[in-house]
């Protein structure tokens, strides 16, 4: 396993720790749902920096990024982000990832660990046609995700820009900390607002104690991936390997808002295949309406007890205090108020399909 700089510190933090996308990655400190409840009613400092970091720069980054990637790349102004997926050539997809531009011709594209090389061996194999620079950047690159309502206000002493400018899915460059040239973005994964930062690996023990020196009187806390994947799940937020992968439609996943069949991306045909046939399953967010805790390869039933579909992701909401989880579903079951039921342990607990996000930001 991988160990990201910040391994010693977590350790001394007593954190439980996991293999996770090739890292030794913490997965709490304090417990889930302190942890949790922390970040949306406060802040919270997760350590994401097992994350995939490329650098795509030149003439010909734009081509081959509005080749490879869901999304219109020519909309994105300096300083600003984009939500995008790398389509596959079944009509799946490689991976998910953001994209932010940097300068006129250079981009930095952030993936999931756990495809690190996947991705990067995808978009070398597609660049021979176009020539783009490209620099993997993963090894040399911390990132920190300092979530909440709390975490603007927390973090702005530790920086001249003007965090509460930054709008939403926006990044700029500046000094944090200490540290010069650290990425600032506003395009956190928990719903709970606050900023990532980007910076050299070599200085993240440094600025974790910055950090959390910065946001001790808002009662700061540690946060780990427990906590981050049920935040994101409160959302209704996809994560890759649960609710999308390799062979998942991205219509079918509720991604088609992202999926730019104008721009010619690649595999673009198989796409609009899909849109004009339609997809027989869709992604749902659904809330238990009994005690149960849903979990991932459950299955999704109608209240006849016919299997339906199947539970990708679920979990016990800290803030609703109920079982909610994400599943796919035959497309005549997923209209909000479909009501449906979860099979837990042989038992059939009712359900009802939800409008996600399951909380308002």
């Amino acid at each position: 396993m991988k160990k990201t700089t910040l391994y010693n510190t977590h350790l001394a933090l007593n954190a439980k720790m996991t293999p996770f996308g090739g890292y030794e990655m913490p997965v709490q400190y304090s417990g889930v749902t302190k942890e949790h409840l922390a970040v949306r009613s406060g802040v919270g400092v997760f350590d994401v920096s097992h994350m995939g970091e490329f650098l795509v720069s030149g003439a010909q980054a734009l081509d081959l990024l509005q080749y490879i990637c869901s999304n219109d790349i020519s909309k994105i102004t300096l300083g600003k982000a984009q939500y995008n997926y790398f389509p596959n050539e079944t009509g799946g997809i490689v991976d998910d990832l953001i994209v932010y531009r940097l300068k006129e011709t250079e981009y930095l594209l952030v993936v999931n660990a756990s495809n690190i090389d996947k991705d990067w061996s995808w978009i070398e194999k597609h660049n021979a046609a176009f020539g783009a620079r490209l620099e993997n950047k993963s090894e040399e690159t911390a990132l920190l995700a300092i979530q909440g309502p709390k975490a603007i206000e927390a973090m702005q002493k530790l920086t001249s820009t003007n965090l509460v400018d930054l709008p939403f899915y926006a990044h700029t460059t500046a000094s944090f900390a200490g540290c010069k040239n650290t990425l600032i973005a506003t395009t956190g994964y928990t719903g709970a607002g606050g900023i990532e930062i980007y910076f050299e690996a070599n200085k993240a023990p440094e600025i974790w104690e910055a950090i959390m020196e910065a946001g001790s009187e808002f009662n700061i806390v540690p946060a780990g991936l427990a906590a981050r994947d049920t935040l994101r799940l409160e959302m209704g937020y996809c994560l890759y390997g649960n609710e999308i992968n390799n062979h998942t439609s991205p219509l079918a996943a509720g991604l088609g808002w992202v999926t730019k069949l104008e721009t010619g991306t690649f595999n673009s045909e198989m796409l609009v295949l899909q849109k004009q046939q339609g997809v027989s399953e869709r992604l749902i967010g659904f809330a238990l309406e009994t005690r149960g805790i849903p979990r991932s390869g459950y299955e999704i039933v109608n209240r006849l007890g016919e299997t339906i579909g199947t539970v990708t992701s679920g979990t016990q909401s800290p803030v609703l205090s109920q079982g909610i989880g994400l599943g796919y579903v035959t497309e005549n079951y997923a209209k909000p108020g479909t009501e449906i039921a979860i099979r837990i342990r042989e038992k059939d607990c009712p359900a009802q399909v939800v409008k996600l996000p399951f909380i308002k930001k």
